[in-house]
């Protein structure tokens, strides 16, 4: 293996035709043969040991770790959240909530530590605020996703003594590629610190600019897709998944991207989303 491939997707939670969608997305993936999927609105039962992630997870995808974002019902442990299924072992996971400047229904961002045979590969599941006018709710938002990310892989390096890959990003972040907020995980824009409020900056690499894919034919959130078309938004790009440069090894670099369960499985869409997927350079390209 000298790659890896990565696959997020807001699965819908359980609206309109779940049992038809369930089967279009578990084909889907199969076909796509991920190593890590990322997911988000997933629900979970806690009190009847019910979970959406189950229903998705299959042989390919041994070990799972999950985040609340959003408790539906505290007294049964109804919740809806991000999710990571992964063909290789979890050896670490987190989890916090975003921060939540409109005060309603919470988000959450999910670390995963992921045990490849070329190195500990850090994924992180998010999902934004939704609501077309809070860019500012989703810049406060990506300004803490990165604060926080690297305070989990600095002491994620000092508990396994261990040097990491390129830290892999993905979800539903509900922003268009020239919102401040993706400026802002491109290198684009700079923000406010959550802490001391000083401007700062952060890079990734959006794997499917990186590898030049046409943004119109890209957009995640799409007409052509008859649980979208059905609410009229305009078609844009909102999927993302994002990794940091790569390592002086050349390890993380994006090798392709591309948009995925994008066709109807039995005359039906897996979801109101289209996925996206990338591979990730994974093997060292030369040695140092």
């Amino acid at each position: 293996m000298d790659h890896v491939r990565i696959v997020t997707i807001n699965i819908w939670n359980r609206s309109g035709p779940w049992e038809s969608r369930l089967a279009g997305l578990r084909a889907g993936l199969a076909e796509l043969n991920a190593d890590v999927v990322v997911l988000q609105e997933v629900l979970r039962l806690e009190s009847g040991g019910i979970s959406q992630l189950d229903a998705l997870a299959s042989d390919l995808h041994p070990h799972q770790a999950y985040a609340t974002a959003w408790t539906l019902d505290s007294t049964t442990g109804f919740t809806m959240g991000n999710a990571v299924l992964s063909r290789f072992p979890i050896v670490e996971h987190e989890q916090t909530l975003l921060p939540n400047p409109m005060q309603h229904e919470t988000r959450a961002l999910l670390y995963t530590l992921c045990e490849t045979p070329h190195g500990l590969l850090p994924v992180l599941a998010t999902h934004l605020d939704w609501q077309f006018e809070l860019s500012h709710a989703r810049c406060q938002q990506v300004a803490f996703i990165v604060e926080k990310m690297e305070l989990w892989l600095s002491l994620s390096r000092q508990r396994l003594g261990a040097e990491l890959l390129p830290a892999v990003l993905a979800g539903d972040f509900n922003a268009e590629p020239d919102s401040d907020e993706i400026r802002y995980l491109r290198g684009r824009h700079a923000l406010p610190s959550p802490g001391a409020g000083g401007l700062h900056g952060a890079y990734f690499n959006d794997c499917y600019a990186f590898c030049g894919g046409d943004e119109r034919a890209g957009a995640t959130f799409s007409r052509t897709n008859t649980h979208a078309a059905a609410i009229h938004e305009p078609e844009r790009r909102i999927d993302y998944i994002f990794v940091r440069p790569p390592d002086r090894h050349g390890r993380g670099m994006p090798l392709r991207a591309w948009r995925c369960l994008d066709q109807p499985f039995q005359g039906v869409f897996p979801s109101d989303h289209f996925g996206v997927a990338a591979d990730l350079q994974l093997a060292s390209l030369k040695r140092v």
